[in-house]
C-alpha cells in the first residue's frame, strides 16, 4: 500500500483501500464531483468534502516527497549522509520538520561561522564547549594566526562564538522544542509608528495591543499584517511574561533550554560564563528573530486559511441561492441623477427590452416612469421585478412598490438582490460577447435580472472575489483563494446540473470534465446543428472524447429530449440498469419516472452487482422518484420596513427583516435596507454559546434583528437576532 494513501487514510479515519481507489481515479484524470456521485462503490462512498481534503493532502505529501528526494541527494552529494540523519529525514512528516534537519547541510551565502572553520576556529569552539574546564583567553592564543585574519585572541573567541551560535541555531530537535514553546507562549505585540497615527486611524485598537500568538483569531491576524503593510503598525513577538519571570541570571526559558541541550551552565569553570553569553547571543541575535519570522507566517497562513474557509462558504451559500425560475423578469439597476436603467429578460433569460427611467431628483419624472414600466410589464407579461440594493435601491423599491400597488391584478413580486458583481460583468469579455452592441450600463440591469432568475447560472459569469462576501480578500494569498474559489463554484455547478442547450458558455465550463475550449464547441456545435436531442449528441463535438463525456455526461441535462433520462442525473453508463428494471416491470420509462409508489417498494440488492454496486442503484431509484431535482432551497423574499431607508431612520429596539449578506468568525452582516450593512456580533446571533455563526445563519438568509446601536458617524449598525430582548 502507497504510504501516502495509508497517511491520508489514518487522517479521514477511512480504510486504506478506499483513499488508493479515489486517488487512482484522480491520477487518471476523474473530477472530485464525478468520482463523489457515480464513483461510490469504488471509494467507499467517499463525500465531495472528503474527496477534496483527499486532493489537498495528496498535493501536500506528493510535494513533501519530491523535497525529501532532492534533500537526500544532496546531503548525498556533500558526502555527509549518514544512517541516522537518514532515518530521521525519512521519517519527517512536515515540510518544516524536514527543512530543520537540512538547515546544517543547506548550501548558504558565506557566514561568519563558514569565515571563521576556514581560519581554522572550529576545534576552538569544539574544546570550550566539550570542556568548559579551559580558560577562554588561554586556549584562544593557540589559534592566533593573523595571516588566516586572526589577529588576536578576542578574534578567536568571536570566531569561535559564532561557530557555535551558528551550531546551535542549527539543531533540528532544539529548534522545534524552541518554536513549539514561543508559540505556546510567545504575544504578538503591536504599537503604532510614530507620526503615523492619523494616516493609521482606522488601526486606532492596535496602536497599543498584545495578545498570545496562538490566540489570536483571523480577522485579527490580518488587520495586523495589514497595519503592518501600510506602515502604520510595527509588530514585535516576545516571550509574553517570561521575561518579568526571568532568574537572577537574566535567561528566559527559551535560552535555558538552549544551555541545558548543550550542557552548558554555570559550575564555577573558566568557559561556564563566556559559554553562557554565546547561548544568549545564539537566542537574541540569531534564533528567536528566524523563529519570529516563522510564527508570524505560520499565523498568517492560519488566517489566510480560515479567511478562504469564510469567503468559500459564503460564496456557496451565494451560488446555492433559492432560484426564482423561468419566469419573465424586470432587471431594475437603481441610479439617482443618472436614472434607473431597465432591462426585460424573457423566462429563459434572453433580453427583449431596455430602456432608462428617471422617477428621482432632478428630473423627477416619477409617473411618467411608472408608466413606462407598466407598458414594458404589459407587453412581456414580467412576473417579477429584480432591484439591485446599490445607491438608490431604496427609492427605487419604492417606485416599485408604488407601480405594484396600481396594479394588483398582475400579481407582480418585487425582491431586492444583491448587485455586486455587476459591474464587472458590464465590463467583461463575457458580456460583451453576449451582448455586442449593448450600452454597458444596460448590462448591469440585465445581470441583476437574471441573478434572481438563476443565481448560479448568472453569477459563474463573475470573478468570485469580486461578489463581496470575503474577509480581508485581498490581504490573502490569490493563487490559493482562487483555487478554493474554484472547487466551490466546480461542486455547486455540478450538485445542480446543467441544461446543455440553454447554459452559457462560463456555466458550461465549470461542468465536471469540460474547460473553456470544450464550452465553446458546445455552444458552436448547439449553435450551428441547433439544440442537443440526446446526451449521446455530445460525442459530436469537436474534441469532446469518450474520458470527457464519462466525466460530463451526467451533469449536462437535456430537458425534453428524446430520452426522459437524460432530463436526470442518471449517467448514460446505468441506462442499461435502468433497462433491466423496465424489463422486470414490463413498464414504460415513462410510467415509473415520478411513481413514488413503484419505485420505494424496488428492492435495490436484487439489482446490485459487480458493475453497478448498491449505493449506485439506491441513487438512481431515488433520482427516478424526482428527477432533476434541484438540491438548492424554496424561493423567498424579505421585505424591508417602509419608511427605514437611511441610518437616520433607525432606532435601538426596531425590529427588522432583512438577508444575511456575509457570515465572518466574528458575526454576520445583514442587510437591513439602509445601504450599510449591519453586524449582528457572534454573542447576539442565539439565545445560546454559538462557536461557529454558519452553526446559525449563512448567506442569502432572510432574518429578523433587533437594532442594538447606530453609530451614523461611523456608519456602524450594531444588530441582535435575540428577538426577546429589549424590542421595541
Amino acid at each position: 500500500m502507497d504510504p501516502i494513501a495509508t497517511k491520508i487514510a489514518e487522517e479521514l479515519n477511512v480504510p486504506p483501500q478506499r483513499v488508493a481507489a479515489a486517488i487512482a481515479l484522480l491520477d487518471e484524470g476523474a473530477t472530485v464531483p464525478f468520482i463523489a456521485r457515480y464513483r461510490k462503490e469504488v471509494t467507499g462512498g467517499l463525500d465531495d468534502t472528503q474527496l477534496r481534503t483527499l486532493e489537498e493532502r495528496l498535493h501536500y505529501l506528493r510535494e513533501l516527497e519530491q523535497r525529501r528526494a532532492v534533500i537526500l541527494q544532496s546531503i548525498a552529494d556533500q558526502g555527509k549522509l549518514t544512517e541516522p540523519l537518514e532515518a530521521a529525514i525519512r521519517s519527517a512528516d512536515t515540510k518544516i520538520r524536514i527543512e530543520d534537519l537540512y538547515l546544517p547541510y543547506k548550501p548558504k551565502r558565506r557566514t561568519k561561522a563558514q569565515i571563521a572553520r576556514e581560519a581554522g576556529l572550529a576545534p576552538l569552539a569544539e574544546a570550550l564547549l566539550s570542556n568548559p574546564e579551559h580558560e577562554p583567553e588561554t586556549l584562544a592564543r593557540c589559534f592566533v594566526d593573523p595571516e588566516k585574519g586572526v589577529p588576536d585572541t578576542k578574534s578567536a573567541l568571536e570566531g569561535a562564538r559564532h561557530i557555535l551560535m551558528e551550531d546551535f541555531a542549527e539543531e533540528a530537535d532544539l529548534l522545534g522544542w524552541l518554536r513549539e514553546h514561543l508559540w505556546r507562549h510567545g504575544m504578538l505585540c503591536a504599537r503604532v509608528i510614530e507620526g503615523r497615527e492619523q494616516a493609521g486611524l482606522k488601526f486606532q485598537d492596535y496602536f497599543d495591543y498584545r495578545e498570545p500568538i496562538r490566540r489570536i483569531p483571523s480577522h485579527r491576524a490580518l488587520a495586523l499584517f495589514r497595519g503592518r503593510n501600510e506602515q502604520v503598525l510595527q509588530l514585535e513577538l516576545v516571550l509574553g511574561d517570561e521575561k518579568k519571570r526571568a532568574d537572577s541570571d537574566g535567561f528566559n526559558r527559551c535560552e535555558k533550554q538552549i544551555a541545558a541541550h548543550f550542557g552548558i551552565g554555570e559550575a564555577g569553570r573558566p568557559a561556564d560564563a563566556w559559554l553562557l553569553d554565546v547561548v544568549r547571543r545564539a537566542w537574541r541575535v540569531k534564533i528567536s528573530l528566524h523563529l519570529e519570522v516563522e510564527l508570524m507566517m505560520r499565523l498568517r497562513e492560519a488566517a489566510e486559511e480560515a479567511a478562504i474557509e469564510v469567503f468559500a462558504a459564503n460564496l456557496k451559500d451565494l451560488l446555492m441561492a433559492a432560484p426564482a425560475g423561468s419566469h419573465v423578469t424586470m432587471g431594475l439597476d437603481p441610479g439617482l441623477r443618472t436614472g434607473v436603467k431597465v432591462a426585460v429578460v424573457d423566462a429563459t433569460g434572453k433580453l427583449v427590452a431596455y430602456t432608462t427611467v428617471y422617477p428621482h431628483p432632478p428630473k423627477n419624472q416619477w409617473d411618467a416612469s411608472i408608466h413606462t414600466l407598466a407598458e414594458l410589464i404589459r407587453q412581456h407579461e414580467v412576473a417579477f421585478i429584480s432591484i439591485g440594493n446599490g445607491t438608490g435601491s431604496r427609492e427605487t423599491d419604492k417606485l416599485a412598490a408604488d407601480l405594484i400597488a396600481q396594479h394588483p391584478e398582475w400579481g407582480l413580486t418585487k425582491v431586492m438582490v444583491s448587485e455586486a458583481g455587476a459591474s464587472v460583468y458590464s465590463a467583461s469579455a463575457i458580456a460583451a460577447q453576449e451582448f455586442p452592441d449593448l450600452d454597458v450600463v444596460f448590462r448591469g440591469a440585465v445581470s441583476i435580472a437574471r441573478r434572481l432568475q438563476d443565481p448560479l447560472a448568472e453569477l459563474v459569469k463573475i470573478d468570485p472575489k469580486s461578489m463581496g462576501v470575503g474577509q480581508y480578500q485581498h490581504d490573502v494569498r490569490q493563487s490559493h483563494l482562487t483555487r478554493s474559489l474554484d472547487t466551490v463554484v466546480e461542486d455547486c455547478v455540478n450538485a445542480v446540473g446543467v441544461a446543455v442547450n440553454t447554459a452559457s458558455i462560463p456555466l458550461l465550463t465549470h461542468v465536471s470534465g469540460l474547460n473553456e475550449g470544450l464550452a465553446r464547441n458546445i455552444v458552436a456545435h448547439r449553435d450551428q446543428h441547433g439544440p442537443f436531442r440526446n446526451r449521446e449528441g455530445l460525442k459530436s463535438v469537436p474534441r469532446l472524447g469518450p474520458k470527457t463525456f464519462e466525466q460530463s455526461a451526467g451533469f449536462l441535462r437535456i430537458p425534453d429530449g428524446d430520452h426522459p433520462l437524460d432530463a436526470s442525473a442518471v449517467h448514460p453508463e446505468a441506462y442499461p440498469l435502468v433497462k433491466r428494471i423496465l424489463t422486470d416491470a414490463r413498464k414504460d420509462i415513462r410510467d415509473i419516472i415520478g411513481d413514488q409508489t413503484f419505485l420505494k417498494a424496488l428492492n435495490p440488492e436484487r439489482y446490485s452487482d459487480a458493475t453497478f454496486g448498491l449505493p449506485t442503484v439506491v441513487d438512481i431509484i431515488r433520482e427516478l422518484e424526482k428527477p432533476g431535482r434541484d438540491p438548492r432551497p424554496e424561493f423567498h423574499t424579505a421585505q424591508f420596513k417602509e419608511g427605514v431607508e437611511t441610518l437616520q431612520d433607525l432606532r435601538e429596539g426596531m425590529i427588522l427583516e432583512g438577508v444575511v449578506t456575509n457570515v465572518t468568525h466574528f458575526g454576520a452582516f445583514v442587510d437591513i435596507g439602509v445601504h450599510q450593512d449591519g453586524l449582528a456580533h457572534i454573542s447576539e446571533l442565539a439565545n445560546r454559546f454559538v462557536k461557529d455563526p454558519r452553526d446559525v445563519v449563512k448567506t442569502g438568509d432572510i432574518v429578523r434583528v433587533r437594532v442594538l446601536k447606530v453609530d451614523p458617524v461611523r456608519r456602524r449598525i450594531g444588530l441582535s437576532m435575540r428577538l426577546d430582548e429589549g424590542a421595541e
